[in-house]
């Protein structure tokens, strides 16, 4: 498999592998900004509430359209 088409394969799996650290990285993210915008603002626990719902809604926006790209049915 060290033709054009494992490579290929293999770029996928890559990708879809880096799934499994974009959804934590994102909510985290999230969880972060929201973290230090309550305490500036003093709006515990809200924003971090927020900001991690809009963590995971990037995170599953990222994961549809990476299959979307991977998609065979194009």
């Amino acid at each position: 498999m060290t033709g054009a088409a494992g490579g290929k394969g293999r770029g996928k799996w890559v990708e879809y592998t880096s799934v499994g650290l974009m959804f934590p990285a994102s909510i985290l993210v999230g969880f972060f900004i929201g973290q230090l915008l309550d305490k500036w603002l003093g709006t515990a626990p809200w924003l971090t509430l927020v900001f991690i719902l809009y963590g995971i809604a990037a995170a599953f926006r990222n994961l549809f359209s990476l299959v979307k790209r991977h998609d065979p049915q194009k």
